[in-house]
């Protein structure tokens, strides 16, 4: 946890915005494998994080915007836990670390609830991606779970939001935390990967790494031959010598904050000609946008130049023709680049994506596009000093998404698609690094990890 006073000023700050109501903030809780004594890994909705910071299930909190008093409702453990558990804070201890008013049982929440709904006053919620949060709404205010997000407090989201999207020093510390361990855990992959062995072997090394740190996987590790599937998580697959593997992985940092990297290698550890020429592109699409990042420009613009440097870079080989600019706008490049340039990273490795993607990425003077490729990017709008993104163009070939075009006839003035077949089996390519934006450009987060052609051999080969 970070100290109580970043606490109380991160729910002072939200208070002051929302002026009036009651704010509740329902914590998550644990959810059974397959019987209640044995439950999945908890893992803290990340707005009671923000605001309250302690990651045990079975707690809300409350904070009320007209006298910015905040309680903590929960129960304390009896000493049958105990025997199971070993000793546990109490809940006013827990309150006094969050520098909350105080705290109490779990019984008087529908009672505060009630009283504020009799009084008048407004109860304001956020988008809640869990189940079970949704039937805890609709016990305390009635409304069916079904219908919970359809009736969030806009406003609160977005005020959330904007606090949230401004990652503060000590934020940026946590995030660099977790990079350490991406950086050993790249170092661990490219050294380990080699011709003959199934793809599980790599992964559980890499997931088992992160574990051994004390942290945990940001999201479910990407590792394999196909990288042509954006988020394969499939693991069972041999490396052949010729494949080339994309590893796109992170942890969490001791606060949950995400690190998120993407790197591809070769099994064998060198790349072939073709490989190395795909791969050059991607990085020079990556190399480029990264340097354009800071406060003022658009992350839209950004992302179309990617995609302008990955068109001209396979129209080069052959792969697509035409005037590049005109491709682009057509939407023909997402043939090869299907994706977003990235997303913003923070608590969650898609930050605040379970509050609403466009409340994060769009918003009234920017909206989303429909053209496919496009219409996937997360992040959008104008970049601001604090925002931090991961920036990962790809280049991939995707089998089902080739035929389907082929068939349709589609851009045939922008794409070769004579050319494009004889990589039918290519796989893909995806290079990602997280940056913060500086009040005059950007910093590169973390310890370097290898991503020049001659770096990334040096790592397989070491």
């Amino acid at each position: 946890m970070f100290s109580h006073e970043t606490y109380f000023q991160r729910r002072r700050s939200l208070a002051g915005v929302m002026q009036t109501g009651l704010i509740l903030l329902p914590g998550n809780d644990e959810t059974p494998m397959n019987y209640a004594g044995n439950p999945y890994h908890f893992r803290q909705d990340s707005s009671f994080l923000y605001y309250i910071g302690h990651d045990v299930p079975g707690l809300a909190a409350v904070i009320d915007a007209d006298s910015g008093e905040a309680f903590l409702f929960g129960d304390n453990f009896d000493v049958d836990d105990i025997i199971w558990m070993g000793p546990q804070e109490t809940m006013a201890e827990k309150a006094e670390k969050s520098g909350l008013t105080g705290a109490r049982p779990m019984s008087e929440l529908a009672e505060v609830i009630d009283k504020a709904k009799s009084a008048g006053r407004q109860i304001h919620y956020l988008t809640q991606s869990r189940d079970s949060n949704k039937l805890k709404i609709q016990r305390l205010l009635g409304i069916p779970a079904d219908d919970v997000n359809s009736k969030v407090s806009v406003k609160l989201v977005r005020n959330v939001v904007e606090q949230r999207n401004i990652k503060t020093a000590e934020e940026v510390q946590e995030i660099e935390k977790a990079l350490d361990i991406s950086y050993d855990v790249y170092k661990l992959a490219m050294r380990m990967a080699r011709p003959g062995m199934i793809e599980q072997e790599v992964y559980g090394a890499v997931e088992g790494h992160i574990l051994g740190r004390g942290s945990y996987v940001s999201f479910p590790v990407i590792f394999s031959v196909h990288g042509e599937t954006l988020h394969n998580h499939k693991h069972a697959n041999m490396m052949k010598d010729g494949d080339i593997l994309v590893l796109d992985s992170g942890a969490e940092s001791p606060c949950y904050y995400a690190s998120d990297i993407t790197r591809t290698f070769p099994v064998n550890g060198k790349f072939s000609s073709e490989q190395r020429d795909i791969y050059q592109i991607v990085l020079k699409a990556q190399e480029e946008t990264i340097a354009m990042y800071k406060p003022g420009l658009f992350n839209r613009d950004i992302h179309l130049h990617a995609a302008k440097v990955i068109a001209s870079g396979l129209k080069d080989l052959g792969f697509m023709k035409g005037n590049v600019d005109d491709a682009v706008a057509a939407g023909a490049h997402a043939l090869f680049f299907p994706h977003g340039l990235g997303h913003m990273m923070g608590i969650d490795v898609h930050d605040m994506e379970d509050l609403g993607e466009n409340y994060v990425g769009y918003d009234e003077n920017v909206k989303r596009s429909e053209q496919f490729g496009l219409a996937y990017l997360r992040f959008a709008r104008e970049l601001k000093t604090g925002h931090v993104f991961t920036v990962e163009p790809g280049c991939y070939f995707i089998p089902e998404l080739m035929d389907m075009w082929k068939a349709e006839n589609k851009h045939t003035d922008f794409i070769n698609y004579d050319k494009v077949f004889t990589y039918r089996n290519f796989g893909g390519v995806r290079i990602e690094d997280d940056l913060l934006v500086t009040e005059d450009g950007y910093r590169v987060l973390g310890k370097p990890i290898a991503k020049t052609v001659e770096e990334v051999e040096t790592w397989c080969q070491a």
